[in-house]
């Protein structure tokens, strides 16, 4: 009886002991779960700490300009001086130089050149889509453009460089040449379908019924655009879409007004389809002119053959592309203030806040889907590739294409707050997607 009295009395107290060992533990592991979740908590903190303190000198340069004209310390006459020492003497030899140093094979990517052409036609698509209802051919088209153009050229190639290291140099030139080649050129013959509208053959009308005096004046002034526009129009975006935009128009234009002067009905006898191809043809033309594409090209031919120039050629070309960054990224920012100072007119924030957001958030999601797909599909694409791929999509919008709005004569107002929202947005939302991607 008392063997028993004393396992009766011992029973409880075994259980509770077995319940409080069990809880014990059950305290332990939650506390080691509460510590291993903060350590990953610090060190994502850490990490964004760290990105954040990559890519805030990159904006807080684009601030720079950008409060520089709004304070009036820097005219908006030195703009386009900016941007002709960046499209014609830095980027080039920017861009030169990572052609030459990156082996060639990364250059002739076809994997990361389909990919990223087929994104770029779906955003092209998309955005046309979605704004056609609403306005005419002119604004869907530099909508669109606005949409799926970044600003390669002027911040992707900087900022990339800092964040991947040389092996970005590859994928962001094939970025490169393909907005330069493709996407500005159909997105400016796109605009000309609306022959109607506003745009190189409205121009022309209106100096063919204006007097001498004022064609010359246009001309004078559309000469003084050349030297000096054209870098602003020019490289902001994609290096190449920059000349491209300015001298294309300015093409058109010469040839319109020559036209004009001759005989003004022929422009009036013009068909929109015409138009469209004229406008095409030009922006070729003007592409051809343009420093950016030759030299990607020269630095290509370097590199696939072997050529090293002599170290005072190589010192001094080193001196320009060191210059690049820092004077690209102010004259973003100038021309930024620029626009906005100029627009016409306040825009409702829903003509461009849906395509900033289309931008910054649709474009990368865009282009991890399509390139996942093409991974998984057995697409010669290496993941680092389609990351920076990634990160190029994840750049607010080029710049340029508000100057290439202006001279073919759409809403540059609504262009430039596209632009001005998706930079602004762009430092938090490229920072998260480099966290991201890790």
């Amino acid at each position: 009886n008392k063997r028993n009295k004393r396992n009766a009395s011992g029973a409880p107290g075994g259980s509770t002991a077995g319940a409080t060992t069990r809880g014990e533990a059950a305290t332990g592991e939650a506390a080691r779960a509460a510590r291993q979740l903060a350590g990953r908590a610090g060190y994502n903190a850490r990490s964004m700490l760290a990105i954040l303190a990559v890519t805030f000198p990159f904006f807080a340069l684009v601030l720079c300009g950008y409060l520089a004209v709004r304070r009036h310390m820097l005219p908006q006459l030195a703009i386009p001086g900016l941007n002709s020492f960046v499209l014609y003497f830095a980027l080039p030899c920017m861009l030169y130089r990572f052609g030459s140093t990156t082996p060639l094979a990364q250059l002739l990517d076809g994997g990361v050149f389909g990919v990223y052409l087929l994104c770029a036609l779906m955003m092209v698509g998309i955005a046309v889509a979605a704004t056609r209802a609403g306005t005419d051919w002119n604004n869907a088209a530099f909508g669109a453009l606005v949409a799926a153009f970044p600003n390669t050229g002027f911040m992707g190639v900087p900022l990339l460089l800092a964040l991947v290291g040389p092996r970005s140099s590859g994928p962001v030139i094939v970025t490169l040449v393909v907005d330069l080649l493709i996407t500005t050129s159909l997105c400016v013959a796109l605009s000309r379908l609306g022959a109607a509208g506003p745009g190189v053959l409205g121009s022309a009308r209106a100096l063919a019924a204006a007097s001498p005096e004022t064609v010359g004046v246009a001309r004078t002034t559309e000469a003084a655009s050349v030297s000096g526009e054209a870098g602003v129009a020019g490289i902001t975006g994609a290096a190449g879409a920059a000349g491209m935009a300015a001298l294309t128009n300015t093409a058109g234009m010469a040839a319109s007004l020559a036209v004009a002067s001759a005989n003004p009905a022929e422009l009036f006898e013009r068909k929109p389809g015409n138009a469209s191809l004229a406008a095409l043809r030009n922006a070729l033309a003007g592409m051809l002119r343009n420093p950016m594409p030759w030299a990607i090209l020269l630095g290509a031919v370097a590199s696939g053959a072997g050529v090293v120039l002599p170290p005072p050629l190589m010192s001094t070309i080193a001196l320009l592309a060191d210059a690049a960054s820092p004077v690209a990224l102010f004259t973003i920012g100038a021309v930024l203030a620029r626009s906005q100072m100029n627009a016409a007119g306040p825009t409702p924030a829903g003509q461009f806040v849906p395509l900033a957001l289309l931008k910054l958030l649709l474009h990368p999601l865009l282009m991890l889907a399509v390139g996942s797909a093409a991974i998984a599909a057995g697409v010669p694409l290496a993941r680092p590739a389609l990351h920076v791929l990634v990160l190029v999509a994840c750049l607010p919008s080029a710049s340029n294409v508000a100057m290439l709005s202006e001279r073919f004569g759409a809403d540059t107002g609504r262009v430039a707050r596209i632009i001005l929202v998706s930079t602004v947005l762009s430092f938090a939302t490229f920072s998260a997607a480099v966290a991201w991607l890790g």
